[in-house]
């Protein structure tokens, strides 16, 4: 995604991330690497799996991917306003 000319409203927000999370759900290539999603969610994986087991584990749920490529510019959405 080319940064947006204007910063996206919490709809336009919620939309690209919702578009782009069905998107990963079906299949899509992802935009980060499993590095990138260990090291943004490493505090989850390790409540979840603990220290050692957290290491080997990937994030799985489309829209916390889809957040991480939507904060570092990654998805190639984004919408056009209606200006009046």
């Amino acid at each position: 995604m080319v940064e947006p000319v204007r910063a996206h409203t919490r709809f336009e927000k919620a939309r690209i991330i919702g578009a782009r999370a069905l998107q990963i759900s079906m299949g899509a290539p992802l935009f980060v690497t499993e590095d990138e999603l260990r090291e943004k969610y490493s505090r989850e994986l390790i409540q979840l799996y603990g220290v050692d087991d957290a290491k080997e584990k990937v994030v799985l749920d489309p829209m916390k991917i889809a957040t991480l490529e939507y904060e570092q510019n990654k998805i190639p959405i984004d919408v056009d306003p209606h200006e009046e």
